[in-house]
């Protein structure tokens, strides 16, 4: 069941469901390269899939609740039919940088009831109430993980980082410098950019980039547009610089993402 689309998010919003899913019987799932440009939740009913990252995998199940941040790079792997729950979600808070990814925990019995709740919700048939109900039972659940004092989350950034992040999101189609923002936020750029790596784990110019491609990887799934519509639409220059970027991030190329997003 999809909510808000991935990159449509309302305005001052911390907390974005984009999809809740259930499957009773998840056929393989085997997807090498799968770049995340939103949060996911997994959790299994029964074992079997993993997620194998570049320096480790965790293994799926009923004992776990696994958590993947955005911007990630992972293999799903499973070659076995398995009951698959899922949420996709975007989140403004950043984990402390030498925290452990992917993130697993032991759910709790709330968090267990309000899984099997939306679970029963999102099985036929399906009552004219399920959709209201599967969206803040979804949020319900993520407020609920997402506060678990497991997870060390990075103090609020100062104003002018979040009004910094604020410009690239309203502009990203348009050419942005470090220097640009810099003066925006009243700061030199040697410590606007010391500043903005420590709080966002990135460089503002990997930022950048990450934030078009996910606007880019939005078209993609959800339009017909083609890459040269879309690197306009995205501020990338032209299709061949567009999909140089975009494999650069998430691993495969533009017209990979599209095929495979389709099929899955």
């Amino acid at each position: 069941m999809e909510f808000l689309p991935l990159g449509v998010e309302p305005a001052d919003a911390r907390l974005v469901l984009h999809e809740v899913g259930y499957l009773p019987h998840r056929p393989h799932w085997n997807y090498p390269n799968v770049f995340s440009p939103f949060w996911r939740l997994y959790y299994d009913l029964r074992p079997g899939h993993r997620v194998v990252f570049k320096h480790t995998e965790v293994a799926l199940g009923p004992d776990r609740i696994v958590l993947i941040p955005d911007h990630q790079l992972f293999d799903a792997v499973g070659t076995q039919a398995r009951p698959k729950f899922w949420l996709h979600f975007g989140y403004a808070h950043h984990l402390m940088p030498d925290h452990a990814v992917p993130i697993e925990l032991r759910p709790t019995p709330t968090e267990l009831r309000l899984m099997q709740d939306v679970i029963k919700l999102l099985r036929p048939p399906r009552h004219t109430q399920s959709e209201r109900r599967v969206y803040h039972c979804g949020l319900a659940l993520l407020h609920l993980v997402l506060s678990r004092p497991e997870i060390r989350w990075q103090s609020e950034p100062p104003g002018k980082l979040a009004e910094a992040v604020g410009y690239i999101e309203q502009h990203y189609a348009a050419p942005i410098y470090t220097a640009e923002l810099a003066r925006l936020v009243n700061m030199s750029e040697t410590l606007f950019r010391r500043k903005f790596r420590h709080f966002h784990s990135v460089s503002c110019a990997q930022f950048i980039a990450q934030t078009r491609v996910r606007h880019a990887a939005h078209l993609l799934a959800e339009t017909p547009l083609s890459s040269g519509e879309i690197a306009e639409r995205c501020g990338l220059t032209n299709a061949a610089y567009f999909s140089r970027v975009f494999k650069k991030i998430t691993g495969r190329p533009p017209i990979q993402f599209r095929h495979q997003v389709r099929l899955g």
